[in-house]
Protein backbone atom coordinates (compact mmCIF):
# COMPACT_ATOMS: atom_id res chain seq x y z
CA UNK A 1 0.00 0.00 0.00
CA UNK A 2 1.25 3.48 -0.87
CA UNK A 3 1.23 5.36 2.43
CA UNK A 4 1.83 8.66 0.59
CA UNK A 5 -1.84 8.65 -0.34
CA UNK A 6 -2.76 8.97 3.32
CA UNK A 7 -0.48 11.84 4.30
CA UNK A 8 -2.95 14.65 4.81
CA UNK A 9 -3.36 17.91 6.73
CA UNK A 10 -1.84 21.22 5.72
CA UNK A 11 -1.97 24.97 5.87
CA UNK A 12 -0.99 26.87 2.73
CA UNK A 13 -1.52 30.54 1.95
CA UNK A 14 -1.25 32.83 -1.04
CA UNK A 15 -0.99 36.63 -0.95
CA UNK A 16 -1.42 38.87 -4.01
CA UNK A 17 0.80 41.94 -3.79
CA UNK A 18 1.34 44.98 -5.98
CA UNK A 19 4.71 43.72 -7.22
CA UNK A 20 4.30 39.94 -7.07
CA UNK A 21 2.87 37.12 -5.00
CA UNK A 22 3.81 35.13 -1.92
CA UNK A 23 3.09 31.41 -1.49
CA UNK A 24 3.75 29.69 1.84
CA UNK A 25 3.15 26.44 3.66
CA UNK A 26 4.09 24.65 6.84
CA UNK A 27 5.95 21.35 6.40
CA UNK A 28 4.20 18.71 8.50
CA UNK A 29 2.69 15.62 6.84
CA UNK A 30 0.41 13.42 8.93
CA UNK A 31 -0.94 9.88 8.64
CA UNK A 32 -3.88 9.81 11.02
CA UNK A 33 -2.45 10.91 14.37
CA UNK A 34 1.07 9.99 13.32
CA UNK A 35 3.44 12.74 12.12
CA UNK A 36 4.88 11.07 9.02
CA UNK A 37 7.22 13.90 8.00
CA UNK A 38 8.47 17.20 9.42
CA UNK A 39 10.03 18.38 6.15
CA UNK A 40 7.29 17.72 3.60
CA UNK A 41 7.45 19.83 0.45
CA UNK A 42 4.16 21.55 -0.35
CA UNK A 43 5.23 24.53 -2.48
CA UNK A 44 6.48 23.59 -5.96
CA UNK A 45 7.89 25.52 -8.90
CA UNK A 46 6.01 24.51 -12.05
CA UNK A 47 7.34 27.15 -14.48
CA UNK A 48 9.88 29.97 -14.44
CA UNK A 49 7.58 32.38 -12.60
CA UNK A 50 4.79 30.06 -11.46
CA UNK A 51 4.37 28.12 -8.24
CA UNK A 52 1.79 25.75 -6.81
CA UNK A 53 0.90 24.87 -3.22
CA UNK A 54 -0.67 21.52 -2.39
CA UNK A 55 -2.96 20.35 0.40
CA UNK A 56 -4.43 16.88 0.74
CA UNK A 57 -3.15 13.60 -0.65
CA UNK A 58 0.61 13.77 -1.21
CA UNK A 59 0.59 11.14 -3.96
CA UNK A 60 -2.17 12.90 -5.91
CA UNK A 61 -0.49 16.29 -5.48
CA UNK A 62 2.88 15.06 -6.73
CA UNK A 63 1.27 13.50 -9.81
CA UNK A 64 -0.42 16.81 -10.63
CA UNK A 65 2.84 18.73 -10.17
CA UNK A 66 4.56 16.45 -12.69
CA UNK A 67 1.68 16.76 -15.15
CA UNK A 68 1.39 20.55 -15.13
CA UNK A 69 5.17 21.07 -15.17
CA UNK A 70 5.54 18.98 -18.33
CA UNK A 71 2.56 20.60 -20.04
CA UNK A 72 3.81 24.12 -19.32
CA UNK A 73 7.27 23.26 -20.69
CA UNK A 74 5.75 21.75 -23.83
CA UNK A 75 3.65 24.88 -24.34
CA UNK A 76 6.76 27.05 -24.02
CA UNK A 77 8.63 24.94 -26.59
CA UNK A 78 5.76 25.09 -29.09
CA UNK A 79 4.74 28.75 -28.65
CA UNK A 80 8.08 30.26 -27.61
CA UNK A 81 6.35 31.95 -24.67
CA UNK A 82 5.17 30.92 -21.23
CA UNK A 83 1.60 29.90 -20.51
CA UNK A 84 -0.36 32.48 -18.48
CA UNK A 85 -1.32 31.78 -14.89
CA UNK A 86 -4.95 31.59 -15.98
CA UNK A 87 -4.02 29.14 -18.71
CA UNK A 88 -2.21 26.84 -16.29
CA UNK A 89 -5.12 27.03 -13.83
CA UNK A 90 -7.59 26.21 -16.63
CA UNK A 91 -5.48 23.24 -17.75
CA UNK A 92 -5.39 21.89 -14.19
CA UNK A 93 -9.09 22.58 -13.71
CA UNK A 94 -9.97 20.61 -16.85
CA UNK A 95 -7.83 17.66 -15.74
CA UNK A 96 -9.39 17.57 -12.27
CA UNK A 97 -12.91 17.83 -13.68
CA UNK A 98 -12.25 15.03 -16.19
CA UNK A 99 -11.38 12.80 -13.20
CA UNK A 100 -14.34 13.85 -11.06
CA UNK A 101 -15.64 10.27 -10.68
CA UNK A 102 -12.26 9.28 -9.21
CA UNK A 103 -11.26 12.65 -7.80
CA UNK A 104 -7.78 13.72 -6.81
CA UNK A 105 -8.06 14.56 -3.11
CA UNK A 106 -6.29 17.91 -3.23
CA UNK A 107 -6.73 21.63 -2.79
CA UNK A 108 -4.36 23.72 -4.88
CA UNK A 109 -3.17 27.29 -5.18
CA UNK A 110 -1.54 28.20 -8.49
CA UNK A 111 0.14 31.59 -8.57
CA UNK A 112 2.80 33.63 -10.25
CA UNK A 113 3.50 36.59 -12.47
CA UNK A 114 2.86 36.72 -16.22
CA UNK A 115 2.29 39.39 -18.88
CA UNK A 116 -0.94 40.34 -17.11
CA UNK A 117 0.70 40.82 -13.70
CA UNK A 118 0.50 38.88 -10.41
CA UNK A 119 -2.29 36.30 -10.07
CA UNK A 120 -3.39 33.43 -7.84
CA UNK A 121 -6.06 30.80 -8.55
CA UNK A 122 -7.51 28.32 -6.05
CA UNK A 123 -8.72 24.93 -7.27
CA UNK A 124 -10.86 22.27 -5.57
CA UNK A 125 -10.78 18.48 -6.15
CA UNK A 126 -13.51 18.60 -8.82
CA UNK A 127 -11.87 21.32 -10.88
CA UNK A 128 -13.58 24.41 -9.57
CA UNK A 129 -11.26 27.36 -10.21
CA UNK A 130 -11.49 30.81 -8.64
CA UNK A 131 -9.19 33.78 -9.20
CA UNK A 132 -8.14 35.15 -5.82
CA UNK A 133 -7.53 38.88 -6.09
CA UNK A 134 -6.29 39.35 -2.51
CA UNK A 135 -5.63 36.35 -0.27
CA UNK A 136 -6.30 32.62 -0.15
CA UNK A 137 -5.66 29.69 2.16
CA UNK A 138 -6.16 25.93 1.86
CA UNK A 139 -5.93 22.88 4.07
CA UNK A 140 -6.99 21.93 7.57
CA UNK A 141 -5.45 25.03 9.13
CA UNK A 142 -6.99 27.50 6.68
CA UNK A 143 -9.70 28.81 9.06
CA UNK A 144 -7.01 30.02 11.48
CA UNK A 145 -4.88 31.39 8.64
CA UNK A 146 -7.83 33.33 7.21
CA UNK A 147 -8.36 35.04 10.56
CA UNK A 148 -4.91 36.62 10.27
CA UNK A 149 -5.06 37.25 6.52
CA UNK A 150 -8.44 38.98 6.59
CA UNK A 151 -7.45 41.15 9.54
CA UNK A 152 -4.07 42.35 8.26
CA UNK A 153 -4.18 42.35 4.45
CA UNK A 154 -3.98 45.76 2.75
CA UNK A 155 -4.87 46.50 -0.87
CA UNK A 156 -1.56 48.25 -1.65
CA UNK A 157 0.60 45.64 0.06
CA UNK A 158 4.07 45.06 -1.41
CA UNK A 159 5.84 41.71 -1.45
CA UNK A 160 7.96 42.61 1.57
CA UNK A 161 4.83 43.10 3.68
CA UNK A 162 3.03 40.15 2.10
CA UNK A 163 5.94 37.95 3.06
CA UNK A 164 5.59 38.74 6.76
CA UNK A 165 1.80 38.39 6.55
CA UNK A 166 2.05 34.91 5.01
CA UNK A 167 4.51 33.76 7.67
CA UNK A 168 2.30 35.17 10.44
CA UNK A 169 -0.78 33.39 9.04
CA UNK A 170 0.99 30.01 8.85
CA UNK A 171 2.59 30.54 12.26
CA UNK A 172 -0.77 31.14 13.92
CA UNK A 173 -2.41 28.21 12.15
CA UNK A 174 0.22 25.81 13.49
CA UNK A 175 -0.70 26.83 17.05
CA UNK A 176 -4.25 25.45 16.72
CA UNK A 177 -4.23 22.87 13.91
CA UNK A 178 -2.62 19.56 14.93
CA UNK A 179 -2.07 18.56 11.28
CA UNK A 180 0.01 21.69 10.62
CA UNK A 181 3.42 22.37 12.08
CA UNK A 182 7.21 22.37 11.94
CA UNK A 183 9.06 24.72 9.57
CA UNK A 184 7.56 27.21 7.12
CA UNK A 185 8.42 27.13 3.42
CA UNK A 186 8.01 30.48 1.65
CA UNK A 187 8.28 31.40 -2.03
CA UNK A 188 8.23 34.95 -3.44
CA UNK A 189 7.51 35.42 -7.15
CA UNK A 190 8.08 38.73 -8.91
CA UNK A 191 8.50 39.58 -12.59
CA UNK A 192 12.25 39.17 -12.07
CA UNK A 193 12.51 35.82 -10.30
CA UNK A 194 11.08 32.83 -8.46
CA UNK A 195 12.78 32.87 -5.05
CA UNK A 196 12.50 30.33 -2.24
CA UNK A 197 13.49 31.96 1.05
CA UNK A 198 16.39 30.57 3.01
CA UNK A 199 15.10 28.60 6.03
CA UNK A 200 17.20 30.70 8.39
CA UNK A 201 15.60 33.92 7.12
CA UNK A 202 12.15 32.42 7.59
CA UNK A 203 13.08 31.28 11.08
CA UNK A 204 14.31 34.77 11.94
CA UNK A 205 11.16 36.45 10.65
CA UNK A 206 9.02 33.91 12.49
CA UNK A 207 10.88 34.48 15.76
CA UNK A 208 10.18 38.21 15.52
CA UNK A 209 6.44 37.46 15.66
CA UNK A 210 6.63 36.17 19.23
Amino acid sequence: MDNDKYLKGTTTVGVVCTDGIVLASEQRATMGHFIASKTAKKVYQIDDLVGMTTAGSVGDAQQLVRLVSVESQLYKMRRNESMTIKGIATLMSNFLNANRYYPMMVQLLIGGVDKNGPAIYSLDPLGGSIEETRISATGSGSPMAYGVLEDQYKEDMAVKEGLDLAIRAIHNATKRDSASGENIDVVVITKEAFKRLDPEEVKSRRASLN
